[in-house]
């Protein structure tokens, strides 16, 4: 069994940042890939960004472009979010997925059944 637990939510001001983190555990290799996904109150759950397994490639929604980083460390089994120039459109629980049977490609835009869920950690930005 895979266990991912997300940390680093907060309460923060509009232009503030944060780092999330969300350690792996479970598994003895590394996912194919891994990502990001957010969801809002009523909203359905949305891609953020996704990294491949050596972390040479990743993408983004458009919306965080040239303000969110995701990277990963598999030596120490973690992947991190950076989230810089917060707004209060961010504002949402932010879950980390790893999927171990597919590598990184378009469908991370869309959650998947195959994927592998933390529990999320809360992001909440004020005006």
């Amino acid at each position: 069994q895979v266990q991912l637990v997300e940390s680093g939510g907060g309460l923060v001001q509009t232009g503030d940042s944060l780092r999330l983190s969300c350690a792996v555990s479970g598994r003895t290799f590394s996912a194919y890939a891994m990502g990001w996904f957010r969801q809002a109150p009523g909203k359905e759950r949305e891609f953020v960004a996704a990294i491949s397994w050596s972390g040479g490639s990743t993408d983004y929604v458009d919306s965080v472009k040239g303000r969110f980083t995701i990277s990963r460390d598999n030596a120490k089994n973690t992947l991190y979010l950076q989230m810089n120039s917060l707004n209060p459109e961010d504002t949402a629980v932010y879950y980390c997925a790893a999927d171990y049977e597919a590598a990184l490609s378009s469908a991370w835009y869309h959650p998947s059944s195959r994927f592998f869920w933390g529990q999320g950690t809360q992001v909440t930005v004020s005006s």
